[in-house]
């Protein structure tokens, strides 16, 4: 199973609809959101793309309200897990977070195989050492709205997640 990884759109629904889009194309067939999204609006396209969207807040929540309402009008594409998120994906244990230093802190545990986190704006992957002698994939989309990379190289940038055989790719859109 495929999965497009994505963080930090800050209200920018176009960039956020295109990077879902690519990873569509390229199989993905769910999407993790590590936050920072803000408003509701910005899933709209989104969720007309037809992919389930797996939504964790940030440090820029946003209208709660909103986001829940737009979840229960979704069809059960969109789930809004809070804080962070615990799925079962392709048969793999995820964690979704917003915030790197939590992320790593649980990719440590290995209890999953994937923890998935945002904030930083900063694409990565790292296999991160876990205190059962084994690795954890730990993935950090960067922001898909290009806001705050550290250069306009690597701005608007999101993951394509193979979750078969566990490889992780980070992708850029035009801008």
């Amino acid at each position: 199973m495929k999965i497009c990884i994505v963080s930090d759109s800050h209200d920018r629904a176009d960039p956020l609809a295109a990077a879902i889009a690519k990873a569509q194309a390229n199989g993905a067939q769910a999407v993790i959101h590590c936050g920072d999204l803000i408003g509701a609006n910005t899933l709209r396209t989104s969720i007309k793309l037809g992919i389930p969207l797996h939504v964790v807040h940030g440090n820029n929540l946003g209208d709660q309200i909103a986001m829940q309402r737009l979840m229960a009008k979704s069809g059960g594409l969109l789930t809004y897990h809070g804080h962070d998120a615990e799925l079962e994906l392709g048969g793999r244990r995820i964690f979704a977070t917003h915030f790197p230093h939590y992320g790593r802190g649980m990719a440590c545990t290995g209890d999953y195989d994937l923890v998935c986190c945002g904030h930083s704006h900063i694409a990565e992957i790292i296999r991160q050492p876990n205190i059962k002698g084994g690795q954890t994939l730990l993935v950090n989309p960067g922001s898909v709205s290009g806001i705050g990379a550290p250069n306009v190289d690597e701005a608007f940038t999101w993951i394509l997640g193979d979750l078969a055989d566990m490889t992780f790719e980070i992708h850029t859109l035009k801008h």
